[in-house]
């Protein structure tokens, strides 16, 4: 299932069969090295909330946010525009920040189950399970851990948390940080001084079927 570039996806974060968040992005290439997406600053996003408005990091813990009633709230993409890399058959991607100045920033690289793809004709996308460690990779290649707190926090509570494999989460950054050490695609330069299509329409709305079901595990 291949999307043609320029074509408007949406990368939905799933967990437990809810959505996490909803952001539509412009397809930059699909090819056997993985899916290249565009999140243009300005778009409209959907995000999981509490009743009243709180995300995960308003709450006390994990299992205080876990506990409260959930509902999807509309939103808009404020940061810079970014690149987002799903490599193929991996389980992670590379999002590639700007700066305010759109200048590129840093890498991060979101640890997640391989990206699944849906397409229902009108609206396609991809949706991913994130397992919450991740890494972060300065444009000189140096890298640290990020979230490895909440990692822990999480896999304390199996009966609420949708991480099977710790080792493989970890298996799984180990091998990425071989291949930024080693300036190994993507990490070599590559994208770094992209710039977006100017005929691309920034997507103000959600399209419809924006919340259809799940296809990731549950």
């Amino acid at each position: 299932m291949g999307f043609e570039p320029g074509r408007l996806v949406l990368h939905r974060d799933t967990h437990r069969g809810r959505l996490g968040f909803v952001h539509p992005a412009r397809v930059v290439s699909d090819d056997e090295r993985g899916l290249l997406l565009w999140v243009a600053s300005g778009s409209a996003v959907a995000i999981e909330t509490t009743a009243d408005g709180r995300g995960p990091r308003d709450m006390p813990s994990f299992v205080a946010w876990e506990a409260e009633p959930k509902k999807m709230t509309l939103a808009t993409w404020r940061g810079p525009g970014l690149l987002r890399f799903f490599p193929t058959d991996a389980d992670h991607s590379v999002w590639l920040f700007r700066s305010e100045t759109d200048e590129f920033k840093n890498y991060y690289i979101n640890l997640e189950e391989s990206a699944v793809r849906w397409d229902d004709g009108e609206v396609a996308g991809i949706d991913v399970i994130d397992q919450d460690l991740d890494i972060v990779a300065d444009p000189d290649l140096s890298w640290r851990w990020k979230d490895e707190d909440e990692f822990a926090e999480r896999l304390a509570r199996p009966d609420l948390y949708w991480v099977p494999d710790e080792a493989a989460v970890w298996a799984e950054g180990h091998r990425v940080i071989k291949l930024i050490e080693a300036a190994e695609f993507p990490f070599d330069g590559t994208w770094r001084d992209f710039d977006p299509d100017p005929s691309w329409p920034v997507p103000t709305e959600l399209p419809a079927g924006w919340d259809r079901p799940i296809v990731a595990r549950t």
